[in-house]
């Protein structure tokens, strides 16, 4: 079984990091469940995903402290989600920083050292940068693509599933960009 929540901001292709996750397990003969939040999303509102696949799934809500990986698209949704990540999880950042309102007018103060801080709550995280990994894989717009493929690098699903996951979901236009992309994640993790 393996539990994973994938958190940031709108627009950053949460959702469908997400779904290309959950169809691997699907393809892999898991029972998944999937579940997502995002307020404002459009606006670069929160946006959490989560993705539990198994042998037989009951809820598709992770329980705070249960996530084997935490996927943190965003600096900060990173460090507000921390929680759920169980002792021994793995955190995967990308570092991005999104200032959020409160911050952008002044009234409070974006923590800058949230790199340290989370990779002092969770030893071994591993820190990237998805934008400058997908703008090497010919697209800008691909990050999400790179934190999925630094995650596969930790399941033992094999390349071929994630390939044709990938194929069956991302729009032929961007297909080779995320495919890149992908790979350039996976050989980071």
């Amino acid at each position: 079984m393996a539990d994973v929540i994938m958190v940031g901001t709108g627009g950053q292709g949460i959702i469908l990091a997400a779904r290309i996750a959950a169809e691997a397990a699907a393809r892999m003969g898991y029972d998944v469940k999937t579940s997502e939040v995002h307020g404002m999303a459009q606006r670069g509102g929160s946006v959490v995903s989560m993705v539990r696949w198994g042998e037989r799934v009951f809820s598709p809500l992770v329980p705070r402290g249960r996530a084997d990986f935490l996927l943190a698209f965003e600096g900060l949704e990173g460090l507000r989600n921390l929680h759920f990540l169980k002792p021994g999880g793995k955190v995967i950042l990308n570092l991005y920083r999104l200032d959020p309102l409160p911050v952008l007018r002044g009234d409070a103060d974006y923590p800058e050292d949230y790199a340290d801080v989370i990779g002092g709550y969770a030893p071994g995280t591993l820190t990237l940068d998805a934008a400058a990994l997908a703008r090497e894989s010919g697209n800008p717009r691909v990050a999400s693509a790179v934190m999925v493929g630094a995650l596969s690098a930790y399941l033992d699903f094999p390349g071929d599933v994630w390939e044709e996951v990938i194929r069956s979901l991302v729009p032929a236009r961007a297909l080779e960009a995320n495919l890149k992309g992908f790979e350039a994640g996976r050989r980071a993790g």
